[in-house]
This record gives C-alpha cells, structure tokens and sequence, in this order.
C-alpha cells in the first residue's frame, strides 16, 4: 500500500477570485499591482494571490488607516 503525504495547499487567488473575495472591479487590483501596492506574483502572463498573504496584508492596510498621522497630538 502507498503511503500519500499530504500537502498543505495554500489557497491561490486569480484577480477574478480576488476581486470577489475584496468586492472591487478587477480593474481596482489591477491598478494596486500597477502602484505595487498588492502582494501578488506571476505565472506566465496570469496574475495569482495567496489568500493568507492578502488578508494579512488587509489587516495591516487597516492597522495603517486606523493610526493617526505622524507628529499629530491627540489633545484637544
């Protein structure tokens, strides 16, 4: 009997999946690619996204807007 390992698949995302899963045009991710804002890589000509790595990068966009701005007091 064969032994069969397991592997972890980590979920990949196409820009279509993607921009469902964010619920922006497909064109709003191709945009962030094109400002080098979203964490992606290329096969071929195909765009893909590991699922993990977007939402830890979803987490800390938030984290960065939630921040007040450098050198601001919060007293009023």
């Amino acid at each position: 009997m064969a032994t069969e390992t397991k592997y972890s698949l980590r979920r990949v995302m196409t820009v279509k999946e993607l921009s469902e899963y964010l619920r922006v045009h497909p064109s709003t991710i191709y945009k962030l690619l094109r400002r080098g804002e979203l964490p992606g890589f290329r096969i071929g000509t195909d765009w893909r996204f590991n699922a993990e790595v977007i939402d830890r990068w979803c987490l800390e966009r938030n984290m960065k807007l939630s921040e007040p701005p450098a050198g601001s007091s919060s007293r009023k």
